[in-house]
């Protein structure tokens, strides 16, 4: 990661910048050096913390039995580590290629993975982020398959060839020793037998290895003698094979869908041939071939029948049926039905020694999207409840939003809202994968996560301390009719699929309001509660937003006057389906068949609401004119002033959630006022094409479309101004891209703050709208809120991303908001609890600025000083990109900037002076996903979705970088490997149980020699502390190689020497045959012949 941090030598560059573009108002200046700026660059560094949820496109598994620590490898390159709840870790191989293998090194620490690339690698686990200690690359052969004996440092490689090589995990070099697949198959045989895809070793005796090729041949090899002892041939090909542990039986899975069973000494026929899951004709005939058996296990048990797990081999008949694992286990067969196909699957036994009886106690089964452990102890093998986040991609994440430092009472209450949606019927035992410790983190502040689907669920994570834990789920579809008919469907829906997504989301953690908006124009407010209730009839709000192009001539030029925009139908009942026509909106027209329909149902019937958030009120955006609704772009709920602001492509509206009605609906030019300097009206050539209250063709826009790709950006911040019609074109379809909800002043002549929304467009204007609200109490229940525009208050290149103010020190200024009380309480509990913020701050002296407001746009920032509205600090962020994402944030007692570019850096900002405090190179963006999902937080946090299934978590504190080691969890905890099997009195006095073999005297350079240099090199990792051993030049291993090569070579040049004598002699024949001829007619005339 190319880092560039820009440190206390720019704080003089950018003083130089700062005072070209900082306002030369009188007064200013000596009021910004006040302000204290306490962040320095020094404060800032970037680097990953922690990944969660579920690997992405997994490709292998491993276990170690005695650690308890599971390993997942991904197609991508990725290895992901998983112990008990909260231990979790992410390490990445650097080239990408597929994990086809991982191998742990029981109860050491250490892991070794094969790579797609022929690479294989060892990792040191026993550090908090593991690293690579040694790599060896394979040149000339394809690596197929490995295998680790129990208690061994001699790794087996087998190879696409059919060879087998074998490793020194130890020192990370090849051995002289190599089975060649030409000794180990009969010399008689003329086909290749194809690759190895099984390397073990006969769990009595280490000095026999069974090696499987895919042709279907199966070779118990002698290590000691270099010879096979037995061969096993069958006419279909193999995928996996087991041992029982006595090691005189073994089981082959074959691609027909049967099972073979072998005794060790009969390799003439299988003792047994089963096909799981095939009919078994009447006549006695051979079943019907099945699905391959991808893989088995074969687990035997002291008490009772041994089990026999295995993957795929159903009948080739049950087309669309899920993938299967089947445990047969005595006479009984189970089924049991995956959710997505399987990639791998694990016994867990109770032993790790491969020579005892295994006692299975569970199978975890690795699935496309899933990690499922079933329990085999118990009747109907229930499955264990998971404790990882791994249900993140349940459905896919449409939009993310992330809380750090939020209040301490809300993680309790959404946790015990939560606990009562689990699901029943899991395991009674506890979670089987339970190594690891977890770290020692400092950090004690409450963070949550909030995610949104596309099926319109919303999740809640608790993501305190580094770890991640579901809290509550909300269903928002639930709220509509999902019956609908296929005639009705086309009509309506704006988008295809996934009409419920979560397109943006607004939450107040204090009040804990929550407001949504979805794919189909609705926008849902929720109140939490914690009692159940029942909802008769579900609160309805229809809005009819749409475009005009009349001239803007309604407010006066000065904006002083108040008028109080409201609907003239504003005390009509919510329940109506049909609000009358707003101000803004005057057109009758009904020239298209579908008019104020929504695009969404909403249920009639009643909605049982159970404790968490509960349904305030459903807005919807309707059809206008054969129209669809423009999808929301922004969105922002208040709870102090009970009001929801959302805008799109056509304009904003205000809602009172507490008085139920629509206070504005203005499209985004009636914004500007007549006297304002950035005001865009139509000109005459779109007016002469179209009249006045004419509607605007639009397309539909998807959740994508505020981000265009990079050329598009650019050239909408270097227009023309001119009046041409596409120039028009653009300029009218500026929407709103953000709101916020302050205590300002609203005009440049005020002195006393008072409510007021700042709005942002995707052209760049901040707008302010003065806010007026009745009394608390009854009276705010009844009297309306005056709303009135102010004009534009800056205008920044690109569009406003996010806004905020801070007051005359420094200090951010959040929104005021009220305290959290339940709607379903008593009246005087809800009086207890229910009072308004503190006070604002003191208001502004005559003509002194006593606000900063801070703006940030796609291309710059801003510090305006309020009320008088003057630039004090400009910055230009990026010319050749675009920001993606910015939020004011807190950190370190003081605020800043974050933002994250198109181009993959992540900026910090000091305010209010906007020097540059961090600047690294990062992630160049490759997908819409990360810029959807892209945010930042308080205290120097920020994450995104680097896949469909997982949450990278960053921070870009210097003092969080500094404790990660400590906060991290650890993977390896010293424990005692238990102790071998007994052998037993008998088996010892005649010579049974378990050989052991001497390993290295076969495999040693001294017995093997040294294997041949070109076959694979070495490299040291990162993460040795041994560094380069020096390699001896041992000429005996040469030799010994060059003999077994020779032996090789000299098997094909005595083919080539018979096959050259066999030509010899069919031309000395062939000459024989010429002379007799020539001797016959030798003496005869032409004419005789």
């Amino acid at each position: 990661m190319k880092k560039f941090n820009i440190r206390k030598v720019l704080d003089g560059l950018t003083a130089a910048s700062s005072s070209s573009s900082a306002a030369a108002q009188p007064g200013t200046p000596r009021e910004n050096d006040a302000v204290q700026e306490t962040l320095q660059s020094e404060h800032f560094q970037l680097c990953k913390t922690v990944r969660h949820g579920f690997p992405y496109q997994p490709s292998s598994m491993a276990f170690d039995p005695v650690q308890k620590i599971l390993a997942v490898g991904t197609q991508t390159g990725a290895l992901r580590l998983f112990g008990r709840a909260g231990v979790e870790c992410y390490c990445q191989h650097e080239s990408g290629a597929a994990v086809i293998q991982l191998q742990f090194l029981i109860n050491e620490g250490a892991l070794v993975s094969a790579l797609a690339d022929d690479s294989i690698h060892l990792w040191n686990l026993r550090q908090k982020i593991p690293a690579i200690l040694h790599s060896l690359k394979f040149s000339r052969e394809r690596i197929t398959y490995c295998h680790l004996p129990f208690q061994s440092k001699w790794l087996y490689i087998g190879t696409e060839r059919g060879n087998i090589h074998i490793v020194n995990v130890e020192s990370f070099t090849l051995s002289g020793y190599v089975i060649m697949w030409n000794k180990a198959i009969e010399l008689s045989t003329k086909t290749h037998p194809g690759p190895v895809v099984h390397i073990s070793d006969n769990p009595m005796d280490e000095g026999k290895l069974l090696i499987g090729f895919e042709c279907g041949v199966v070779v118990l090899w002698d290590l000691k003698s270099k010879k096979a002892d037995y061969r096993y041939n069958y006419d279909e090909a193999i995928h996996s094979v087991a041992w029982h542990h006595e090691g005189k039986q073994f089981v082959c899975s074959h691609s027909d869908g049967t099972l073979t069973t072998w005794n060790v000494r009969a390799p003439a026929k299988p003792a047994q041939i089963i096909t799981p899951h095939g009919k078994q004709p009447k006549d006695g005939k051979k079943p019907e071939p099945c699905k391959p058996i991808l893989k088995v296990e074969y687990k035997t048990t002291r008490a009772g029948d041994p089990f026999m797990v295995l993957s795929g081999g159903l009948s080739y008949d049950t087309v669309g049926r899920r993938a299967c694992l089947t445990v047969m286990h005595g006479k009984s067969t189970a089924v049991l039905e995956m959710d997505y196909p399987i990639v791998d699957f694990l016994t867990l036994c109770e032993t790790p020694y491969p020579n005892d009886f295994q006692e299975p106690y569970a199978v975890v089964v690795l699935l496309e999207k899933d990690l499922v452990v079933i329990d085999l102890g118990q009747i109907g093998y229930p499955i264990f409840e998971n404790p990882y986040p791994l249900t993140i991609h349940e459905s896919p994440v449409t939009c993310c939003e992330y809380f750090a430092d939020c209040p301490a009472e809300l993680i309790p209450a959404l946790y015990s809202v939560g606990s009562r949606q689990k699901r029943q019927g899991y395991s009674k035992k506890e979670w089987p994968i339970s190594g690891g410790n977890w770290g020692q983190g400092t950090q004690s502040y409450p963070e949550i996560i909030i995610t949104g689907h596309a099926d319109g669920s919303i999740k809640f994570w608790d993501a305190s301390a580094l770890m991640l834990q579901v809290l509550y789920k909300l269903k928002t579809a639930k709220v509509f009719e999902r019956a609908r008919g296929k005639e009705e469907k086309p009509s309506t829906d704006i988008v295809e699929e996934d009409p419920f997504a979560i397109q943006t989301l607004s939450w107040c953690p204090e009040s804990r309001m929550l407001c949504v908006a979805g794919v189909s124009a609705h926008v849902i407010v929720y109140r939490f509660s914690k009692q159940e209730i029942t909802t008769e009839v579900v609160q309805l709000l229809e809005v009819r937003m749409q475009c005009e192009f009349s001239d803007v001539d309604s407010p006066d030029p000065g904006g002083e006057q108040t008028p109080t925009l409201l609907t003239p139908g504003a005390s009509s009942s919510p329940q109506e389906t049909e609000l009358p026509t707003q101000p803004s909106t005057g057109s009758n027209s009904s020239d298209g068949p579908r008019d104020n329909i929504p695009c969404l149902q909403v249920r009639s019937s009643p909605l049982k609401q159970s404790p968490g958030y509960q349904v305030e009120l459903v807005i919807q955006l309707v059809w206008v004119s054969g129209e669809p609704p423009q999808q929301i772009t922004s969105l922002a709920i208040n709870s102090s002033y009970g009001l929801v602001v959302f805008g799109n492509s056509n304009g904003l509206a205000v809602v009172d959630y507490l008085q139920k009605t629509l206070l504005l609906n203005m499209g985004t030019s009636e914004l500007y006022s007549p006297s304002d300097p950035y005001q865009r009206q139509p000109r005459s050539p779109r007016k002469a094409r179209q009249p006045s209250g004419a509607k605007m063709s639009r397309k539909i826009s998807s959740s994508s479309e505020q981000k265009p790709d990079l050329d598009a950006k650019d050239n909408s911040f270097t227009r023309s101004r001119s009046s041409s019609v596409t120039s028009i074109e653009r300029e009218s379809r500026e929407a709103i891209s953000s709101f916020h909800f302050c205590e300002s002043f609203p005009r440049k002549t005020d002195s006393l703050l008072s409510p007021c929304l700042l709005v942002g467009t995707t052209q760049g204007s901040v707008m302010m709208v003065a806010l007026s609200l009745p009394p608390g109490g009854d009276q705010r229940l009844q009297q309306p809120v005056g709303i009135s525009s102010c004009g534009t208050v800056v205008r920044l290149k690109g569009g406003i991303l996010t806004m905020a103010l801070l007051d005359s020190t420094g200090t951010l200024l959040p929104p005021s908001y009220e305290p959290w009380y339940d709607p379903n309480a008593s009246d005087e509990e809800k009086e207890k609890s229910r009072r308004r913020r503190p006070a604002s701050p003191p208001s502004s002296q005559e003509g002194q600025d006593s606000q900063f407001a801070v703006l940030c746009s796609e291309k710059q920032a801003k510090v305006v000083a309020m009320p008088s509205q003057t630039r004090v600090y400009k910055h230009n962020i990026t010319e050749t990109s675009f920001v993606l994402r910015a939020d004011v944030v807190q950190m370190g007692g003081a605020n800043c900037i974050a933002c994250f570019c198109a181009n993959g850096h992540i900026m910090t900002l000091s305010l209010p002076s906007l020097r540059p405090l961090l600047d690294v190179n990062y992630l160049p963006l490759t997908d819409m996903r990360i810029a959807r999902t892209f945010c930042f937080s308080n205290l120097g946090q920020a994450l995104y979705l680097t896949s469909p299934t997982e949450i990278q978590r960053i921070t870009y504190s210097q003092e969080t970088c500094d404790n990660l080691q400590e906060m991290l969890s650890e993977l390896f905890t010293p424990v005692e490997t238990p102790e071998a099997p007994n052998r037993g009195f008998f088996k010892g006095l005649f010579g049974g149980g378990a050989q052991s073999l001497d390993r290295e005297d076969l495999f040693g350079e001294t017995a093997a020699g040294k294997a041949s240099r070109s076959l694979a090199q070495h490299i040291p990792g990162p993460g040795s502390m041994e560094g380069m051993k020096g390699a001896a030049s041992g000429v005996v291993g040469e030799l010994a190689r060059a003999r077994i090569a020779l032996d090789e070579r000299g098997q094909k040049l005595g083919e080539l020497e018979e096959r050259t004598a066999a030509m010899m002699a069919s031309a000395e024949s062939f000459s024989k045959h010429a002379h007799d001829m020539m001797l016959k007619y030798k003496d005869k005339k032409w004419y005789q012949l």
